[in-house]
């Protein structure tokens, strides 16, 4: 179990606070109180208000056959639309 403690300077709560006032409708005290919710972090605060995730998701798990297939449906799409886009052109060669 890691405890972490971290010291910040009160000129750069005042400042921090200051950013999120500036970029948000909150009031003095709400900043403050986000600001320390989000450990003194003003882009999360911001974040927050903003309606954007700061979570990260994980990829779904995928076995390497899926994988397989997942490239090779794409590989094929890729080489129909080239192909398709060939015959609108006139370039197509035909296979007799």
């Amino acid at each position: 179990m890691e405890d972490t403690v971290s010291f910040i300077e009160t000129e750069q709560i005042d400042e921090k606070i200051a950013i999120v006032l500036r970029q948000t409708d909150y009031t003095n005290e709400q900043a403050r109180e986000k600001l320390q919710k989000f450990d003194y972090d003003h882009t999360k605060v911001i974040k927050d208000f903003l309606g954007i995730s700061t979570e990260k998701k994980a990829p779904p798990v995928k076995s390497v056959n899926q994988e397989i297939y997942r490239q090779l449906r794409g590989k094929l799409d890729s080489n129909m639309q080239d192909y398709h886009k060939r015959v609108e052109k006139g370039e197509a060669k035909k296979i007799i």
